[in-house]
């Protein structure tokens, strides 16, 4: 997904213009799904049946094309299709349909670029403006680094779900008469080090992410090797994280093409499979583990978490608060302000937040929960003890003796 204009930022948001924005491959959807909420406008294309009465009077039913803006009542998305449902009630008066009426957008995928904008019915607050950037950003969670190489060319990669996209090209010519092996061993050790060099300034590996490493014959384990090897020299213990769970693979050549068979093998298959929840799924389990230990740093619901994060045991140190995302496409603005408010405080006091999607895996399994769960970086016992005291004030029965 793009901008539709290179005259919009994030930072520069007009909220009487709205943001336009362009889809450009089929997991945009699943990100407009996240942007647009109950409540906002949404003008895109739409064909509408209409009515119309012929030179002899007769009337036919036609499909228009045209442009609706809608006040959206509800969405729905199919995964499968790539395709977003849109529903809501006209907002703007064209020459084919009135004010008020219902319609539903269809908002998909196809070779052309198809331009939608949306306005905000609250304004673009922290987690909009979170999910546009993502929106927006090739480098997401799920994607996989990787160098696709030969002697003298590598091809520093991103892989997402639907597309590779080449983040930089290093071509350094090799001899292929090299007089002496302290001259092979220099010029291939300057080549890694450009590739080295371009992979950690092109990807951002503060993102857990797996790294493949793909080479016609040994140019991916010599390239491995020599990242441990600058690790262990520089002491440099994320480059030797990433060094150790890199994943070398075969390939026909150091070409971006390559990376087509290379994905098709099993190893690879396994490794894009799992990259997209691995993340949040680790966390999730972390979660749990804790929960199932009583330890007092695991909790969920919506009071016990607000309560954590109040006191600011949700922060710097391991603190992490999972929300399910439907909580902030509400039509109620006050339960959307409840919920921004508490992610600008946990993100205020540095820790992590993760919006979960009841699409995937991860945010399946928060539903269960409540949609809201954290992971407290200090214990705390008796979060729910309030809760227990309001529900006992409460009941009719209490204090009566029964003989």
């Amino acid at each position: 997904m793009r901008f539709a204009s290179k005259k919009q930022t994030i930072e520069g948001i007009d909220e009487d213009a709205g943001i336009s924005l362009l889809i450009v491959e089929p997991e945009d959807m699943w990100h407009a799904n996240n942007l647009i909420a109950n409540g906002d406008v949404v003008h895109a294309p739409a064909f509408r049946k209409v009515t119309m009465t012929t030179a002899t009077g007769s009337k036919v039913v036609k499909n228009v094309r045209t442009n609706l803006s809608i006040q959206v009542k509800s969405t729905f998305f199919d995964p499968l299709a790539s395709e977003l449902k849109v529903s809501g009630t006209v907002a703007n008066e064209n020459d084919w349909v009135s004010v008020g009426q219902h319609h539903t957008l269809t908002l998909k995928y196809e070779k052309a670029d198809i331009k939608f904008t949306i306005w905000k019915s609250e304004g673009w607050d922290s987690v909009a403006k979170q999910s546009l950037k993502e929106a927006l950003s090739e480098d997401r969670p799920e994607a996989i680094a990787a160098v696709v190489m030969q002697e003298g060319l590598a091809n520093i990669c991103l892989i997402t779900e639907f597309r590779t996209i080449v983040k930089q090209r290093i071509d350094s010519p090799i001899p292929k008469k090299r007089s002496t092996a302290k001259e092979s061993s220099g010029v291939m050790s300057s080549f890694y080090d450009k590739t080295l060099a371009s992979l950690r300034n092109n990807i951002d590996f503060s993102i857990p992410r797996t790294l493949l490493l793909a080479s016609p014959g040994f140019s991916a384990d010599d390239f491995r090797a020599y990242m441990q090897s600058e690790a262990s020299r520089t002491g440099d213990k994320g480059l030797q994280k990433i060094a150790r769970e890199a994943v070398v693979v075969k390939s026909t050549s150091g070409h971006v093409h390559s990376l087509n068979e290379v994905l098709k093998s099993t190893q690879a298959k396994k490794i894009v499979q799992n990259a997209k929840f691995a993340t949040e799924s680790n966390l999730m389990d972390q979660f749990y583990d804790r929960l199932r230990k009583d330890d007092g740093r695991a909790w969920y619901g919506t009071k016990p978490v607000e309560k954590a994060v109040v006191e600011g045991a949700v922060g710097r140190g391991g603190g992490v608060l999972f929300v399910n995302n439907g909580f902030f496409r509400s039509m109620d603005v006050a339960t959307r302000k409840r919920y921004v408010g508490l992610v600008d405080k946990v993100k205020d006091d540095g820790g992590e937040v993760r919006l979960l999607s009841s699409d995937d895996e991860s945010g399946k399994r928060l539903e269960s929960l409540g949609g809201i769960a954290a992971i407290l970086t200090y214990p705390i016992l008796d979060l729910d003890e309030d809760d227990e005291e309001e529900e006992i004030a409460a009941d009719p029965n209490d204090g009566d003796m029964i003989i």
